[in-house]
């Protein structure tokens, strides 16, 4: 129950279109409830000879102590065939307006409720720290907001239509065979518990088995994400065959979650129809010895009859519906789980914003270690600070902490020790857009988005002018490759830039963090798996980016370096050296073994 309030409350501004919905379901399920009644007067004044005239009561009893008549409501005198064929016709007429109105109001008040919960699903996860993305994967967060939010939206949306229609139909035509006959209604309504508790029972484990189908389903998307993102990996592997058997066995494991679904939803419909085929043969039974007495006429009771066998299909459906809930409440589990977990890396209210940036940045004394690995990488009792205007290297083997130090800035981490602090104060404090807002990043996984040029270099900046984009182009030595695309500026360059070389995403890379024209600059591997000619160009771009800013510098090829005002050797998250270039290189330490080895790789290379 607190699963299904929670999801109704997304839908809380719509009420006013369900409330109308509402009405008009019951108008509709009124206009239905009537048919079998109209069946009555049918048999009993119409195909029978010599009838008596008279009015023509549309329910045998009455109500609130008025009898209501056919003659009534229709608004002209004419034969009883004539008012009774009038009363159908405009019964159906009330039913398909309503049903069609209702029907509309209600979807759509289910899919904007939905949209909602979707896009409120899809902010959260976006406010996650990295450590919420180690831990899910891309299949499983994908699946979730798409899939888990589609069984929901099939729930709140056309099944909540069915539902207000089912159920009103239901009524109705319950308070019709109770008004016909309520002892015939009691033989039948003794049946129904004993046909709802068991459904009811299955619909929990119905919960279950949806649950495990998501789960499975995000399996496959995982598979399927993975191989299709690295397929140049499993091609050089030539591991088609081993990926084509991991999707196969996710499959099949899908197919049996699919398969118990359907045995448990498809169980209801048959004890359902048996049931009311029991009730059925001791109704004729009953019906006979009334009829016989003269307590019943064959018109009553093939009108009991219809609205019987009518009255069969919404509990069908509801018991159906009811499933169809289960499902999404099972698919829900996981969207709360996501929109319940608490965020590590938010702002302080009200925070103040980083208008700018004048000083230093300064690691105090400042400690961390992964939240999911305890026991892994830590580094603690670091102390290092980058003045406005410097150019600080971070070198050193690989797995020293360079990277993980680096993102404490942005806050893409918060330490777990200590502080990091910008201009004096913890970099915790300030507002976190606007902290990032004062920091570029060009990386060496560069990731661009499958749009045009122009709006890869002005992502997150909308509005910007064409000449803006140009500039920050041409400094970054872009504009020339750029202008030999097919529609230059306006070429999409497919998924992560497939379409471009690795020098030209780099170098579009630093034109998008030249356009944010941000006063501390982040490069972390800008240069690396790059070819001698595009990595002097890249080198050039990263020049121009350069001036005039605060630079942290992440590099393995310590030749790009050389001019750092000052490099930070890093091992096994400690600092072991500092210093510019050649003043390392004469103290025989660690910095000058890297150096030597990576001078003799080159000369290797060069000699082969």
């Amino acid at each position: 129950m607190k699963q299904l309030l929670r999801l109704t409350s997304y839908g809380r501004k719509y009420w006013p279109q369900i409330l109308i919905a509402v009405v008009l379901m019951a108008l509709a399920g009124a206009a239905q409830g009537t048919m079998p009644l109209l069946i009555q007067p049918v048999f009993d004044r119409v195909l029978v000879p010599n009838a008596p005239d008279g009015p023509i009561p549309l329910l045998p009893r009455p109500i609130f102590g008025h009898r209501i008549y056919l003659d009534r409501i229709i608004p002209f005198r004419g034969s009883a065939w004539t008012m009774i064929a009038t009363a159908l016709l405009l019964a159906f007429f009330i039913k398909g307006i309503c049903d069609y109105i209702g029907n509309y109001l209600v979807s759509y008040a289910g899919f904007a409720s939905v949209t909602r919960l979707r896009n409120a699903v899809f902010d959260k996860v976006l406010k996650q720290g990295a450590e919420f993305f180690e831990a899910h994967s891309t299949g499983q967060l994908m699946s979730s907001i798409m899939n888990d939010v589609d069984k929901v939206q099939v729930a709140t949306s056309q099944i909540l239509a069915d539902l207000l229609r089912q159920f009103f139909v239901a009524v109705f035509l319950l308070y019709g065979i109770l008004s016909i006959d309520w002892r015939l209604a009691l033989i039948c309504l003794v049946v129904l518990p004993a046909v709802m508790l068991p459904t009811m029972r299955l619909g929990r484990r119905i919960r279950r088995t949806s649950r495990s189908t998501q789960d499975r389903q995000a399996e496959l998307n995982q598979i399927l994400q993975e191989t299709l993102s690295g397929h140049m990996v499993v091609r050089a592997f030539t591991a088609e065959g081993y990926e084509s058997s991991r999707f196969r066995a996710a499959s099949q494991r899908l197919l049996k979650n699919n398969a118990r679904y359907v045995l448990q939803q498809g169980l209801s419909s048959p004890v359902i129809d048996f049931c009311a085929a029991l009730t059925i043969v001791a109704l004729v039974t009953y019906a006979r010895i009334r009829i016989k007495g003269g307590g019943l006429t064959a018109g009553t009771f093939t009108g009991f009859i219809m609205a019987l066998l009518m009255l069969l299909e919404p509990l069908k459906r509801l018991v159906g519906i009811y499933n169809i809930f289960q499902q999404a409440l099972g698919a829900s589990q996981k969207i709360f789980e996501y929109l319940d977990h608490r965020e590590t890396v938010v702002d302080e209210p009200g925070a103040p914003q980083l208008a700018g940036f004048e000083k230093h940045i300064v690691f105090e004394n400042a400690g961390f270690h992964y939240p999911g690995s305890p026991e892994g990488f830590r580094f603690q009792g670091l102390n290092l600070e980058v003045k406005a205007g410097e150019v600080v290297a971070l070198v050193g083997p690989s797995g020293g902490g360079k990277t993980t130090i680096a993102n404490l800035v942005p806050r893409f981490y918060d330490p777990t020790a200590g502080s990091v602090r910008i201009d004096g104060r913890d970099v915790r404090c300030f507002n976190l857009a606007s902290l990032r807002g004062q920091i570029g990043l060009v990386a060496q996984d560069t990731f661009l988005f499958n749009d045009t040029v122009a709006n890869n270099i002005a992502y997150g900046r909308p509005g910007v002018a064409p000449a803006s984009i140009r500039a920050a182009a041409e400094t970054a030595l872009a504009h020339d490759f750029i202008m030999g695309l097919p529609e230059g500026y306006e070429t999409v360059i497919g998924d992560r830039g497939v379409k471009l070389s690795g020098g030209q995403r780099q170098r579009l890379s630093i034109a998008r963090a030249l356009l944010k024209n941000a006063p501390i600059l982040i490069l972390d591997e800008a240069t690396s798996h790059l070819d001698t000619e595009s990595e002097m160009l890249v080198q050039k771009a990263l020049a121009n980016l350069m001036e005039h800013r605060t630079v942290i510098v992440i590099a393995h090829r310590l030749s790009t370096i050389r001019r750092a005002d000052k490099i930070v050797v890093f091992e096994k998250g400690q600092i072991r050296e500092i210093g510019t270039h050649e003043e390392l290189i004469s103290q025989g330490g660690i910095y000058q073994r890297l150096h030597e080895l990576q001078f003799e790789d080159a000369g290797s290379v060069v000699d082969q």
